[in-house]
């Protein structure tokens, strides 16, 4: 619809200015002027005689700007908003997927060439062959030190994991002694030679020397352990899970899944829960973010967040993945999570494709849960044991949790991380397209997951972390030709 910006002709033509008295002839009878069809309505009578005061006075210049709103708002009288087109949406930017399952329930269901595909995912061949630990851990004696470094590990779990393992490598490379904090601050401040670095998560380089690189490979992969508490209920759980995935020899999924109410909330993503959610994520973000989300000239486009791939994968839309994926009804799936957003209606549609889930809140009983119940980051390490030693680990959002399980599932699978990284993208348009059929949408989700196997190994690069790339700063290929060559960049 365009505006006009200026009045509509009213089809007469203007006057013309009127002649010279000098040129009249008192001899001649002058010629009438020229007689003009004036405003028929009172509407028209009461404009034109505003317009003519105007002019007259030379002041039509300050009213320009009502003239030129007056006349928009004419125009678009005239116009029809009843008969306007439907608000055209663009591909993947809306929540699409509950009528997406509905459509392919019925063929999924009735689909039986599902049953093995946890046995045949990593089949892929890799002309550099596999990889293995090699980590240099000979100890040659250490001189006096050159002082103290004091760090704070800040953040979660994984953030600590970072801050003593870029600790431990900057200690040794400018040899210092490293002081895990342990709340010994009065002895600690009485040393003069004292660095306090706070927070220290990332602010050591991923290109390091070689030396440097060593060091944190050695603190990540072989020095750091859970505390036996949560590392022996991790085991428990993973026989556990072992046990329940009998028809599959023992092998199972782990799925990373960030649904909870504060990621919903700060993603800005639209869902299917209509004036309740909306309540639910405004309530959420104001606790979260004060006036973040709410700032003056502040504007969100969820669809444009969805397109761009950046909402987080709702329960449903994991099912629909790993079931296109190959991965049937039998399949056990290990579901490492914080409390899902409206778990009841959004859990509902996964446990109905994989009846076989687990939490760790279903394979522990609430007594051995009980120590860890009120501290994030020890259920955040029972997660991360169990997910570590699942044959397919799936990774939904991103983040420091499965940031530091690729490198550490590559460090044990000699340097294949049998990790699933959707691209969320292209998930975002096939699960827009309600009208794909079941076999289209499986080989979409095939393609996907090939790409996964496919990226499984991967050597660093410079801008890459050894915490989640360990080839070839921490581990060597297994053909005896490349330990050496190996060995030396470690």
């Amino acid at each position: 619809m365009h505006a006009y910006n200026r009045l509509p002709s009213s089809g007469q033509s203007s006057p013309s200015a009127p002649s010279s008295p000098r040129s009249r002839s008192p001899h001649r009878r002058s010629k009438p002027p020229p007689r003009f069809v004036g405003p028929k309505t009172l509407p028209q009578h009461l404009a034109w005689h505003f317009l003519s005061f105007l002019l007259q006075r030379q002041t039509i210049f300050l009213f320009a700007p009502f003239i030129y709103i007056s006349g928009i708002l004419l125009y678009m009288d005239t116009v029809s908003f009843y008969n306007l087109p439907a608000p055209h949406y663009a591909p993947g930017s809306i929540y699409r997927s509950p009528q997406l399952y509905g459509n392919l329930r019925p063929e999924m269901e009735s689909d039986s060439s599902t049953a093995d595909a946890i046995s045949t995912i990593w089949k892929n061949s890799y002309k550099g062959g596999e990889w293995r630990p090699c980590i240099d851990k000979s100890s040659r004696g250490l001189p006096e030190s050159n002082g103290y470094i004091y760090i704070e590990a800040n953040g979660g779990l994984n953030q600590q994991r970072t801050s003593i393992c870029n600790a431990v490598a900057v200690a040794g490379y400018l040899n210092a002694t490293l002081i895990i904090p342990h709340f010994h601050f009065h002895s600690i401040w009485r040393d003069p030679r004292i660095v306090r670095i706070s927070p220290f998560a990332n602010r050591l380089s991923f290109d390091a020397p070689p030396a440097v690189q060593r060091l944190r490979c050695l603190a990540n992969y072989e020095a750091l352990r859970f505390s036996n508490p949560i590392l022996s209920l991790g085991q428990t759980l993973v026989a556990r899970m072992k046990d329940r995935s009998a028809n599959n020899s023992g092998k199972y999924i782990s799925v990373h899944l960030r649904f909870e109410e504060d990621m919903v909330a700060f993603s800005c993503c639209i869902y299917d829960g209509g004036g309740k959610e909306k309540i639910d994520m405004d309530a959420a973000r104001e606790r979260g973010w004060r006036g973040k989300f709410t700032k003056r000239g502040k504007v969100i486009h969820p669809g444009a967040i969805r397109i761009n791939g950046k909402c987080p994968l709702t329960p449903l839309e994991v099912g629909l993945m790993l079931r296109g994926m190959g991965f049937g009804k039998s399949t056990s799936i290990y579901l490492a999570s914080g409390k899902i957003y409206d778990s009841e209606r959004h859990m509902k549609s996964l446990l109905e494709m994989f009846p076989l889930l687990q939490t760790k809140e279903m394979l522990a009983s609430p007594e051995e849960l009980a120590p860890f119940q009120n501290y994030s980051s020890r259920m955040a390490a029972i997660d991360y044991t169990v997910c570590l030693h699942s044959e397919v680990f799936v990774t939904t959002q991103g983040g420091n949790f499965p940031h530091f399980l690729l490198g550490h599932r590559r460090f044990l699978y000699g340097g294949h991380s049998k990790t699933i990284r959707p691209d969320k993208r292209k998930l975002a348009l096939l699960f827009d397209n309600t009208n794909i059929g079941w076999k289209s949408f499986k080989r979409q989700m095939l393609n996907i997951r090939a790409h996964s196997d496919s990226k499984g190994i991967e050597i660093k690069r410079p801008s890459d972390s050894v915490y989640s790339v360990p080839c070839p700063d921490c581990m060597c290929r297994s053909n005896k030709t490349d330990v050496s060559k190996s060995s030396s960049a470690a």
